[in-house]
Protein backbone atom coordinates (compact mmCIF):
# COMPACT_ATOMS: atom_id res chain seq x y z
CA UNK A 1 0.00 0.00 0.00
CA UNK A 2 3.03 2.28 0.30
CA UNK A 3 2.30 4.19 -2.91
CA UNK A 4 -1.12 5.24 -1.63
CA UNK A 5 -0.35 5.94 2.02
CA UNK A 6 -1.10 9.59 2.79
CA UNK A 7 1.49 11.55 4.72
CA UNK A 8 1.49 11.13 8.48
CA UNK A 9 0.84 14.86 8.81
CA UNK A 10 -2.39 14.38 6.85
CA UNK A 11 -3.58 11.81 9.38
CA UNK A 12 -2.51 13.81 12.42
CA UNK A 13 -4.14 16.99 11.14
CA UNK A 14 -7.59 15.80 12.23
CA UNK A 15 -6.66 12.91 14.56
CA UNK A 16 -8.47 12.72 17.88
CA UNK A 17 -8.22 10.07 20.59
CA UNK A 18 -11.36 9.29 22.57
CA UNK A 19 -12.13 7.04 25.52
CA UNK A 20 -15.64 5.71 26.10
CA UNK A 21 -16.89 3.76 29.11
CA UNK A 22 -18.58 0.45 28.40
CA UNK A 23 -22.07 -0.19 29.70
CA UNK A 24 -20.93 -3.67 30.73
CA UNK A 25 -17.40 -5.02 31.08
CA UNK A 26 -16.60 -6.72 27.78
CA UNK A 27 -13.54 -8.57 26.52
CA UNK A 28 -11.87 -7.79 29.84
CA UNK A 29 -12.07 -4.01 29.43
CA UNK A 30 -14.25 -1.28 30.88
CA UNK A 31 -13.11 1.65 28.71
CA UNK A 32 -12.73 1.57 24.93
CA UNK A 33 -10.14 3.87 23.38
CA UNK A 34 -10.05 4.76 19.69
CA UNK A 35 -8.25 7.14 17.37
CA UNK A 36 -10.37 8.76 14.67
CA UNK A 37 -9.29 10.98 11.78
CA UNK A 38 -10.84 12.41 8.65
CA UNK A 39 -10.00 11.85 4.98
CA UNK A 40 -11.54 12.85 1.64
CA UNK A 41 -14.28 10.20 1.98
CA UNK A 42 -15.13 10.99 5.61
CA UNK A 43 -14.17 9.98 9.12
CA UNK A 44 -12.39 6.72 9.84
CA UNK A 45 -11.19 4.80 12.88
CA UNK A 46 -7.91 3.23 14.00
CA UNK A 47 -8.57 1.18 17.13
CA UNK A 48 -6.64 -2.10 17.38
CA UNK A 49 -6.85 -3.50 20.89
CA UNK A 50 -4.09 -2.32 23.20
CA UNK A 51 -2.28 -5.65 23.43
CA UNK A 52 -1.81 -6.00 19.66
CA UNK A 53 1.70 -5.48 18.32
CA UNK A 54 2.53 -2.96 15.60
CA UNK A 55 2.68 -5.50 12.76
CA UNK A 56 -0.87 -6.62 13.50
CA UNK A 57 -2.11 -3.11 14.22
CA UNK A 58 -0.75 -1.86 10.87
CA UNK A 59 -3.50 -3.80 9.07
CA UNK A 60 -6.04 -1.79 11.06
CA UNK A 61 -4.40 1.42 9.91
CA UNK A 62 -4.40 0.19 6.32
CA UNK A 63 -8.15 -0.41 6.62
CA UNK A 64 -8.71 3.01 8.21
CA UNK A 65 -6.84 4.80 5.43
CA UNK A 66 -8.68 2.85 2.75
CA UNK A 67 -12.04 3.79 4.31
CA UNK A 68 -11.14 7.48 4.48
CA UNK A 69 -9.27 7.92 1.19
CA UNK A 70 -11.01 5.55 -1.28
CA UNK A 71 -14.64 5.11 -2.30
CA UNK A 72 -15.98 1.84 -0.94
CA UNK A 73 -17.38 -1.02 -3.07
CA UNK A 74 -20.89 -0.60 -4.40
CA UNK A 75 -23.48 -1.59 -1.77
CA UNK A 76 -25.90 -4.38 -2.65
CA UNK A 77 -28.24 -3.63 0.25
CA UNK A 78 -29.28 -0.55 2.22
CA UNK A 79 -29.92 -2.19 5.60
CA UNK A 80 -28.07 -4.92 7.49
CA UNK A 81 -29.70 -7.12 10.11
CA UNK A 82 -27.55 -7.35 13.23
CA UNK A 83 -27.33 -9.49 16.34
CA UNK A 84 -27.44 -8.49 19.96
CA UNK A 85 -24.21 -9.12 21.85
CA UNK A 86 -24.37 -10.50 25.39
CA UNK A 87 -21.14 -10.19 27.41
CA UNK A 88 -20.25 -12.76 30.06
CA UNK A 89 -22.78 -11.37 32.52
CA UNK A 90 -24.79 -13.21 35.15
CA UNK A 91 -27.96 -14.82 33.85
CA UNK A 92 -30.07 -12.32 35.81
CA UNK A 93 -28.51 -9.43 33.85
CA UNK A 94 -29.37 -10.87 30.42
CA UNK A 95 -32.79 -9.19 29.94
CA UNK A 96 -31.26 -5.76 30.59
CA UNK A 97 -28.49 -6.35 28.06
CA UNK A 98 -30.86 -7.57 25.36
CA UNK A 99 -33.13 -4.58 25.92
CA UNK A 100 -30.38 -2.36 24.48
CA UNK A 101 -30.66 -4.06 21.06
CA UNK A 102 -33.93 -2.94 19.52
CA UNK A 103 -35.75 -5.68 17.63
CA UNK A 104 -32.76 -7.99 17.16
CA UNK A 105 -33.82 -11.54 16.32
CA UNK A 106 -30.34 -12.97 16.93
CA UNK A 107 -28.09 -12.90 20.00
CA UNK A 108 -24.40 -13.74 20.28
CA UNK A 109 -23.45 -14.86 23.78
CA UNK A 110 -19.92 -14.73 25.14
CA UNK A 111 -18.86 -17.96 26.85
CA UNK A 112 -15.67 -19.46 28.32
CA UNK A 113 -14.85 -16.27 30.24
CA UNK A 114 -11.77 -16.66 32.48
CA UNK A 115 -12.86 -17.30 36.05
CA UNK A 116 -16.28 -18.62 35.05
CA UNK A 117 -17.55 -22.17 34.58
CA UNK A 118 -19.49 -24.03 31.93
CA UNK A 119 -22.45 -23.92 34.32
CA UNK A 120 -22.29 -20.10 34.15
CA UNK A 121 -22.32 -20.32 30.35
CA UNK A 122 -25.28 -22.68 30.29
CA UNK A 123 -27.25 -20.43 32.64
CA UNK A 124 -26.47 -17.34 30.53
CA UNK A 125 -27.43 -19.05 27.26
CA UNK A 126 -30.61 -20.42 28.83
CA UNK A 127 -31.54 -16.91 29.95
CA UNK A 128 -30.95 -15.58 26.43
CA UNK A 129 -33.09 -18.33 24.95
CA UNK A 130 -35.85 -17.53 27.45
CA UNK A 131 -35.88 -13.88 26.35
CA UNK A 132 -35.49 -14.58 22.63
CA UNK A 133 -38.11 -17.32 22.52
CA UNK A 134 -38.16 -20.36 20.28
CA UNK A 135 -37.95 -18.27 17.09
CA UNK A 136 -34.85 -16.36 18.18
CA UNK A 137 -31.39 -17.29 16.94
CA UNK A 138 -28.72 -17.90 19.57
CA UNK A 139 -25.02 -18.24 18.81
CA UNK A 140 -22.11 -18.44 21.25
CA UNK A 141 -18.50 -17.24 21.07
CA UNK A 142 -15.69 -18.88 23.06
CA UNK A 143 -12.83 -16.81 21.59
CA UNK A 144 -10.72 -19.96 21.25
CA UNK A 145 -10.68 -20.66 24.99
CA UNK A 146 -11.54 -24.38 24.95
CA UNK A 147 -9.43 -27.38 24.05
CA UNK A 148 -11.09 -30.02 21.88
CA UNK A 149 -12.41 -32.11 24.78
CA UNK A 150 -13.76 -29.06 26.62
CA UNK A 151 -15.39 -27.81 23.45
CA UNK A 152 -17.08 -31.13 22.74
CA UNK A 153 -18.41 -31.21 26.30
CA UNK A 154 -19.68 -27.64 25.94
CA UNK A 155 -21.44 -28.49 22.67
CA UNK A 156 -23.37 -31.22 24.48
CA UNK A 157 -24.16 -28.96 27.46
CA UNK A 158 -25.44 -26.11 25.28
CA UNK A 159 -27.11 -28.08 22.49
CA UNK A 160 -30.54 -28.12 24.12
CA UNK A 161 -30.74 -24.36 23.58
CA UNK A 162 -30.72 -24.78 19.77
CA UNK A 163 -27.50 -23.01 18.81
CA UNK A 164 -27.21 -21.31 15.44
CA UNK A 165 -23.44 -21.88 15.55
CA UNK A 166 -20.43 -21.84 17.87
CA UNK A 167 -17.79 -19.22 17.10
CA UNK A 168 -14.10 -20.05 17.52
CA UNK A 169 -14.52 -22.82 20.11
CA UNK A 170 -10.80 -23.69 19.92
CA UNK A 171 -7.76 -21.59 19.11
CA UNK A 172 -5.89 -23.65 16.54
CA UNK A 173 -7.06 -24.69 13.08
CA UNK A 174 -6.09 -28.30 13.76
CA UNK A 175 -8.32 -28.30 16.85
CA UNK A 176 -11.23 -26.81 14.93
CA UNK A 177 -10.91 -29.49 12.26
CA UNK A 178 -10.83 -32.30 14.82
CA UNK A 179 -13.77 -30.84 16.75
CA UNK A 180 -15.79 -30.42 13.58
CA UNK A 181 -15.38 -34.12 12.86
CA UNK A 182 -16.30 -35.09 16.42
CA UNK A 183 -19.52 -33.07 16.56
CA UNK A 184 -20.62 -33.39 12.94
CA UNK A 185 -23.60 -35.53 13.97
CA UNK A 186 -24.90 -32.72 16.19
CA UNK A 187 -25.49 -30.40 13.21
CA UNK A 188 -24.13 -27.33 15.04
CA UNK A 189 -21.96 -25.27 12.64
CA UNK A 190 -18.53 -23.99 13.65
CA UNK A 191 -17.54 -20.42 12.78
CA UNK A 192 -13.95 -19.19 12.59
CA UNK A 193 -13.01 -15.69 13.74
CA UNK A 194 -9.51 -15.45 15.21
CA UNK A 195 -8.40 -18.19 12.83
CA UNK A 196 -9.18 -15.73 10.02
CA UNK A 197 -8.41 -12.24 11.27
CA UNK A 198 -5.31 -13.12 13.33
CA UNK A 199 -3.86 -15.71 10.95
CA UNK A 200 -0.96 -15.28 8.55
CA UNK A 201 -3.02 -17.40 6.15
CA UNK A 202 -6.69 -16.44 6.64
CA UNK A 203 -7.79 -19.04 4.09
CA UNK A 204 -6.21 -22.03 5.82
CA UNK A 205 -9.26 -22.64 7.99
CA UNK A 206 -11.40 -23.03 4.86
CA UNK A 207 -8.83 -25.06 2.97
CA UNK A 208 -8.52 -27.59 5.80
CA UNK A 209 -12.27 -27.94 6.34
CA UNK A 210 -12.06 -26.59 9.87
CA UNK A 211 -15.14 -24.32 9.79
CA UNK A 212 -18.58 -24.04 8.26
CA UNK A 213 -18.55 -20.24 8.03
CA UNK A 214 -16.25 -17.27 8.51
CA UNK A 215 -16.56 -14.30 10.83
CA UNK A 216 -14.88 -11.36 9.11
CA UNK A 217 -13.94 -7.95 10.46
CA UNK A 218 -12.93 -5.25 8.00
CA UNK A 219 -10.35 -3.46 10.16
CA UNK A 220 -8.02 -6.32 11.15
CA UNK A 221 -8.15 -7.78 7.63
CA UNK A 222 -6.85 -4.57 6.05
CA UNK A 223 -10.12 -3.12 4.79
CA UNK A 224 -13.36 -3.88 3.04
CA UNK A 225 -11.82 -4.98 -0.25
CA UNK A 226 -9.41 -7.46 1.31
CA UNK A 227 -12.18 -8.92 3.46
CA UNK A 228 -14.36 -9.36 0.37
CA UNK A 229 -11.50 -11.17 -1.37
CA UNK A 230 -11.03 -13.54 1.57
CA UNK A 231 -14.71 -14.44 1.68
CA UNK A 232 -14.83 -15.00 -2.07
CA UNK A 233 -11.72 -17.18 -2.06
CA UNK A 234 -12.90 -19.22 0.93
CA UNK A 235 -16.16 -20.32 -0.69
CA UNK A 236 -17.81 -20.20 2.74
CA UNK A 237 -20.71 -18.06 3.99
CA UNK A 238 -19.68 -15.11 6.11
CA UNK A 239 -20.81 -13.09 9.09
CA UNK A 240 -19.51 -9.52 9.34
CA UNK A 241 -18.58 -8.48 12.85
CA UNK A 242 -17.09 -5.49 14.65
CA UNK A 243 -14.29 -5.13 17.15
CA UNK A 244 -16.10 -3.03 19.76
CA UNK A 245 -15.91 -0.09 17.38
CA UNK A 246 -17.37 3.37 17.66
CA UNK A 247 -20.02 4.22 15.09
CA UNK A 248 -17.24 5.30 12.71
CA UNK A 249 -15.81 1.80 12.73
CA UNK A 250 -19.28 0.29 12.53
CA UNK A 251 -19.72 2.21 9.28
CA UNK A 252 -16.75 0.33 7.83
CA UNK A 253 -18.31 -2.99 8.84
CA UNK A 254 -21.60 -1.96 7.28
CA UNK A 255 -19.81 -1.16 4.02
CA UNK A 256 -18.40 -4.68 4.03
CA UNK A 257 -21.73 -6.32 4.88
CA UNK A 258 -23.51 -4.26 2.23
CA UNK A 259 -21.03 -5.34 -0.47
CA UNK A 260 -21.11 -9.10 0.16
CA UNK A 261 -22.90 -10.95 -2.65
CA UNK A 262 -24.64 -13.18 -0.10
CA UNK A 263 -25.44 -12.39 3.53
CA UNK A 264 -27.30 -15.26 5.15
CA UNK A 265 -26.54 -14.47 8.79
CA UNK A 266 -27.27 -11.46 10.98
CA UNK A 267 -24.07 -9.47 11.52
CA UNK A 268 -22.28 -8.52 14.71
CA UNK A 269 -22.43 -4.80 14.01
CA UNK A 270 -24.71 -3.69 16.83
CA UNK A 271 -21.93 -3.35 19.37
CA UNK A 272 -22.10 0.44 19.64
CA UNK A 273 -24.97 -0.42 22.00
CA UNK A 274 -22.31 -1.58 24.48
CA UNK A 275 -20.66 1.85 24.61
CA UNK A 276 -21.69 4.40 27.19
CA UNK A 277 -21.07 7.18 24.65
CA UNK A 278 -20.08 7.53 21.00
CA UNK A 279 -18.34 9.88 18.57
CA UNK A 280 -21.60 11.02 17.03
CA UNK A 281 -24.96 12.39 18.11
CA UNK A 282 -26.57 9.94 15.66
CA UNK A 283 -24.95 6.59 16.50
CA UNK A 284 -25.25 3.50 14.31
CA UNK A 285 -27.55 1.48 16.55
CA UNK A 286 -30.02 -1.24 15.61
CA UNK A 287 -33.57 -0.16 14.97
CA UNK A 288 -36.06 -2.97 14.51
CA UNK A 289 -33.12 -5.37 14.35
CA UNK A 290 -31.17 -3.67 11.54
CA UNK A 291 -28.89 -0.70 10.82
CA UNK A 292 -29.01 1.53 7.76
CA UNK A 293 -25.85 1.39 5.65
CA UNK A 294 -24.18 4.79 6.09
CA UNK A 295 -21.15 6.54 7.51
CA UNK A 296 -21.29 8.18 10.91
CA UNK A 297 -21.01 11.96 11.11
CA UNK A 298 -18.65 12.89 13.94
CA UNK A 299 -19.78 15.37 16.59
CA UNK A 300 -16.90 17.67 17.64
CA UNK A 301 -18.48 18.34 21.04
CA UNK A 302 -18.54 14.61 21.76
CA UNK A 303 -14.88 14.34 20.79
CA UNK A 304 -14.13 17.12 23.26
CA UNK A 305 -16.25 15.64 26.03
CA UNK A 306 -14.65 12.21 25.77
CA UNK A 307 -11.12 13.14 24.80
CA UNK A 308 -8.51 10.79 26.19
CA UNK A 309 -5.86 12.09 28.55
CA UNK A 310 -2.77 13.74 27.09
CA UNK A 311 -0.73 10.68 28.07
CA UNK A 312 -3.11 8.30 26.27
CA UNK A 313 -3.34 10.63 23.26
CA UNK A 314 0.43 10.64 22.93
CA UNK A 315 0.51 6.83 23.25
CA UNK A 316 -1.94 6.47 20.35
CA UNK A 317 -0.16 9.09 18.23
CA UNK A 318 3.13 7.21 18.70
CA UNK A 319 1.41 3.96 17.74
CA UNK A 320 -0.08 5.62 14.68
CA UNK A 321 3.36 6.88 13.64
CA UNK A 322 4.95 3.43 14.02
CA UNK A 323 2.19 1.69 12.06
CA UNK A 324 2.28 4.37 9.38
CA UNK A 325 6.02 3.74 8.99
CA UNK A 326 5.36 0.02 8.50
CA UNK A 327 2.81 0.75 5.76
CA UNK A 328 5.08 3.28 4.07
CA UNK A 329 8.17 1.06 4.15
Amino acid sequence: MSSSVPALTDLLATARVVAFPLVTRFRGIEVREALVFEGPEGWTEFAPFLEYGDAEAAAWLEAAIDFAWRPQPHPLRTRVHVNATVPAVAAAAVPGVLARFDGCRTAKVKVAEPGQTLADDVARVAAVRAVMGAEGRVRVDANGAWNVDEAEHAFHALAEHDLEYVEQPCARVEELAELRERVAYMDIPIAADESVRKAEDPLRVAREGAADLLVVKAAPLGGVRRALEIVAESGLPAVVSSALDTSVGIGMGLALAAALPSLDYDCGLGTASLLGADVTADPLLPQDGAIDVRRASVDPSTLDAHAASVERRDWWFARLERCHALLSD
